[in-house]
């Protein structure tokens, strides 16, 4: 057998069952007694609702994974990348239009197989459990668009990458590193304002007393605000969330109108002082600078497998090129991206503990941004135990209860009126 097709098989093999034991495990870490720590805000009854919500999801990410990386092993032992790359190259076009007819044919398919999948986790999980405000309309209309942003973003940039490797030789990789690494800033500037408002409207906040308390506390952190924005979560969802978005001049401290609704103004204030934690304590240029060296870590290792007839045998193409080689590099970074993907999580795990103190701090009072998470976690019906490898693995966030001893911890002077 070709070396590296035992290595990508052993590779898909290999992830479906460590994903099946982390899911086994998780399932496993529930218990029936409610932690004390939300004995003051969920029932019982509510509570075992967020065990079998974590259950019922288990179970349909392990199908989901399942069908995936069978369809992937048949498709790719029976011929279908070749067959693929035939049906693009009869086109009669240039290597790049060539690449991006085999990619974007590809994404087809992979859209097909997820889309059932997808339906039934938004009409049919959500549904069940309260969640789910989309309609078939808007569902579809957001299929259409994501498509819309692949085909003029995603198209040129791996057009731009194909032309690199087509034609800058030893220095293709820094070139594309250098490249990507420009036009993702420049994306995150604008996605605030070009890309984000075509799925969701934003609103400045108005509320006059939630205004003046995010004023109030703004100024007495000596931070500019360029935008504290509520957007229409509820048009898809009735969870809770809030997230800081953009770079510079454009960024923006966003609620969803859901968390508005169920969170009193100082809860807002401390979840708002968590997310400006992020910016005061400059994680987000950390992070983008991480993942810059990751992104060049990847490009080089690219750089090796470029155009390797052992790899393309491995997928019985009958054709070597470089649009297929970085379809099929991807089988074979799978294993570094897990371990980088970890790192990054135990990173962002961290800045979370740090701007829950800056937020706890800064307000003075660390049982707001308590309230705050426990009042999130039980309206999304959060996982308040989750299995620590599970963790170790998945969580970009501390789970609650962690995050809930750590704010605990801390000794601050009370704020009045709260």
């Amino acid at each position: 057998m070709n070396i590296w097709l035992f290595f990508i098989l052993f590779v898909l093999v290999f992830s479906f069952f460590l994903e099946a034991i982390v899911a086994s495990l998780n399932v496993s870490a529930l218990y029936s007694t409610l932690p004390k720590e939300f004995s003051d805000i969920y029932d019982k009854d509510k509570y075992r609702k967020s065990q079998e919500y974590a259950k019922i999801n288990a179970r349909f990410g392990l199908v989901q994974s399942g069908c995936t990386t069978s369809v992937t092993i048949v498709f790719l032992l029976s011929g279908g990348f070749n067959s693929v790359d035939l049906l693009a190259r009869n086109m009669g076009y240039g290597d790049i239009v060539t690449g991006l007819i085999f990619t974007a044919i590809l994404i087809a398919l992979s859209f097909i197989l997820a889309l059932p999948f997808s339906i039934y986790s938004t009409f049919v999980i959500e549904e069940r459990f309260g969640f789910n405000t989309t309609s078939l309309s808007t569902f579809i209309i957001d299929i259409l668009k994501i498509s819309f942003l692949i085909a003029t973003i995603g198209s040129p940039l791996l057009a731009l990458i194909l032309w690199f490797f087509l034609s800058a030789g030893t220095y293709a990789w820094i070139y594309c590193w250098t490249g990507i690494f420009v036009i993702s800033l420049f994306l995150q500037f604008i996605a605030p304002i070009a890309i984000m408002p075509l799925f969701n409207k934003f609103s400045p906040i108005t509320d006059g007393s939630l205004q003046k308390i995010i004023l109030e506390y703004a100024d007495r952190e000596n931070f500019k605000l360029q935008g504290i924005y509520t957007m229409d979560g509820s048009k898809r969802s009735s969870k809770l969330n809030a997230f800081f978005t953009g770079l510079g001049n454009f960024r923006k401290i966003v609620f969803y109108d859901t968390l508005l609704k169920k969170l009193s103004d100082f809860e807002i204030l401390a979840i708002l002082a968590h997310e400006m934690g992020h910016f005061k304590l400059k994680h987000i240029p950390k992070m983008i600078l991480l993942s810059a060296i990751q992104t060049g870590l990847m490009f080089y290792l690219l750089s090796l497998f470029i155009l390797n007839k052992d790899i393309a045998a491995a997928f019985s193409m009958q054709h070597v090129s470089v649009y297929s080689s970085l379809v099929f590099f991807g089988f074979i970074y799978s294993p570094v991206s897990m371990l980088t993907s970890t790192v990054f999580n135990a990173i962002s795990r961290k800045h979370e503990y740090d701007a829950d103190k800056y937020a706890a701090t800064s307000t003075s009072k660390p049982e707001l941004l308590i309230r705050a998470l426990k009042k999130l976690t039980v309206a999304n019906l959060g996982n308040l135990t989750p299995h620590p490898f599970h963790v170790f693995l998945h969580y970009s966030h501390p789970p609650v209860l962690m995050r809930i001893k750590k704010l605990q911890q801390l000794n601050c002077k009370p704020i009045t009126n709260c």
